[in-house]
């Protein structure tokens, strides 16, 4: 609970900095809630099964913990997450929720395929050619990542201090494989740690280095900041087109949120767009 009184402070002083974002932060906040909620009924309870004799195998060979792609998933808890969670939704788009939900309580929509297609869409190689622009915050396919995200969570922090001793030096995440949306940098060397949204996992990353094509020639990586905020940037791929928001903390002890972090700085994502990053 103190975590989540911390984080409730947090988004209180993004809506007074950042008043436009006030009705994400709101829902995020209520998101907050509901999720520590269901994490206690959850308790120690694994929806995803990891062997722990394969663990340090699996991470020596650059392969995650969880695979979603396993067809006998249990996803009934996530699900009820979900439907809970489409209650919030509602508060935007309340047409489009309802619809959902009765689709799901119908049959006629199975929540199992709405995972696995949000999963595959995301880690499908990315097509530069593609015309189809995609929107800078996907509501319905952040609420489908947060369905999993309690359950996720157990694993990361089951296997976290694992993972930080295996040395991890992929692009994508250890646990779930879902690519960084954000990271940081931290303390007086500046050290680069990439943060994971689905799970909250946290890895340390080469501080020149894309971690979507693996470039590391200095003259194709670049980075951008707006201004009056200096803490903030975007660092860009040249190579692959791709970019990474990343809040410097250097010669800092502070620990941001770094999802709150994300929401409240989608104008960067809008920027990096714009300039033909995706």
């Amino acid at each position: 609970m103190p975590k989540l009184q911390d984080n409730l402070r947090k988004i209180e002083v993004h809506k007074i900095a950042s008043p436009h974002y006030r009705e994400l932060l709101d829902i995020y906040g209520e998101i907050l809630i509901l999720r520590e909620s269901y994490r206690r009924r959850l308790g120690a309870s694994s929806i995803f099964d990891v062997d722990p004799a394969h663990v340090r195998q699996k991470l020596a060979g650059g392969l995650p913990l969880v695979d979603l792609s396993q067809k006998n998933l249990d996803l009934s808890e996530p699900k009820a997450y979900f439907i809970e969670l489409m209650k919030i939704a509602e508060k935007i788009n309340l047409d489009e929720s309802r619809e959902i939900v009765q689709a799901i309580e119908d049959g006629e929509l199975f929540f199992e395929d709405l995972v696995r297609e949000t999963f595959e869409s995301f880690n499908a190689e990315y097509d530069q050619e593609s015309e189809e622009e995609e929107p800078v915050f996907d509501l319905l396919g952040f609420f489908i990542e947060e369905s999993l995200r309690p359950a996720l969570e157990l694993v990361a922090e089951r296997y976290a201090e694992t993972i930080r001793q295996s040395n991890w030096s992929e692009g994508y995440c250890p646990v779930c494989s879902r690519e960084p949306k954000i990271g940081k940098l931290k303390d007086d060397e500046g050290r680069r740690f990439l943060f994971c949204s689905q799970c909250a996992t946290e890895w340390s990353f080469n501080r020149i280095k894309c971690p979507f094509c693996g470039n590391e020639e200095q003259s194709k990586l670049s980075y951008f900041t707006v201004e009056d905020d200096e803490r903030h940037r975007v660092e860009v791929c040249d190579q692959c087109k791709r970019y990474i928001k990343t809040f410097d903390l250097s010669n800092t002890q502070e620990e941001p949120n770094l999802d709150i972090e994300d929401i409240a700085t989608i104008h960067l994502d809008m920027l990096a767009n714009e300039e033909g990053y995706n």
